[in-house]
């Protein structure tokens, strides 16, 4: 059992909580018993390493059977250890080790129907949860740009609540690019922006059937003037009662849905 929270090992864990450590060795940090089991049923091959205490690991059984079929021995730890090793403040006493595993923006554009590119969204709820949302609206994929907060990032990994280990995730592309490639299978681009027109419209016009690409920006700024442009249709999410705004994850969610309704309808 792993009992010094000091320990180099248990160091090398708790650095990939930051950027560089994930950069410099391709690996990112899992925590807690539903994204470690998202991880062992969808992508197990994907697990390095698994820690827990042995109360946790009581806990949650389940898990123990899912770990054996995927050829992968939990290694024991201490409390200590465990909230040394997590970037949480309740990791629920399970932590795993990931590899990387971004896929390519030509593969998620080949053949898709519903697809969000997040321009500029740096915070890290915001993006786990879009990719939650484009998960739920059984979307082909989210296309993280370069100016978008990593994707391995813990609380992004938190947020998206395994929803990681489900649909293919392309991150550093340059947004240009990445439009044109959309257009080119067959994508039409709709920047969700305030500037845009009422939602409702765009649904009457059956602009939302077409195969979509949608296009999230900044939460405090939104697209600039320059990426607005890129769009081919610029869309807003309309405000009925007295709310300031609304945030970007549930806007998101809202454009996302409509585009599944109508594509299903």
């Amino acid at each position: 059992m792993l009992d010094n929270p000091r320990s180099p090992r248990v160091r090398s864990v708790a650095k990939l909580a930051k950027r560089e450590a994930r950069a410099a060795t391709g690996l990112f940090l899992l925590e807690g018993p539903q994204a470690v089991a998202e991880a062992l049923t969808f992508r197990p091959e994907l697990l390095v390493e698994l820690f827990a205490t042995p109360t946790a690991w009581d806990r949650y059984a389940e898990l123990a059977g899912a770990a054996s079929q995927a050829g992968l021995e939990v290694e024991f730890v201490t409390e200590q250890v465990l909230d040394a090793m997590a970037d949480t403040v309740t990791p629920q006493g399970i932590v795993a080790v990931c590899h990387q595993f971004p896929t390519s923006v030509k593969d998620i554009l080949r053949g898709s129907k519903l697809v969000a590119i997040l321009e500029e969204v740096r915070d890290p709820g915001n993006a786990g949860t879009i990719i939650r949302a484009a998960d739920a609206a059984g979307a082909d994929g989210v296309i993280f740009t370069g100016r978008s907060v990593d994707l391995y990032n813990p609380k992004v990994v938190r947020s998206s609540t395994g929803s990681i280990f489900h649909l293919p995730v392309a991150v550093g592309a340059e947004l240009e690019s990445v439009l044109d490639r959309a257009r080119e299978s067959g994508l039409a681009i709709l920047a969700a922006d305030i500037k845009g027109e009422d939602l409702l419209t765009a649904r009457i016009d059956g602009v939302l059937a077409a195969p979509t690409a949608w296009l999230f920006g900044n939460e405090a700024r939104g697209l600039s003037d320059e990426h607005f442009a890129l769009a081919d249709r610029a869309i807003t999410v309309p405000i009925y009662g007295h709310a300031e705004s609304m945030n970007l994850a549930t806007a998101a969610s809202v454009c996302l849905y409509e585009s599944a309704f109508a594509q299903r309808s």
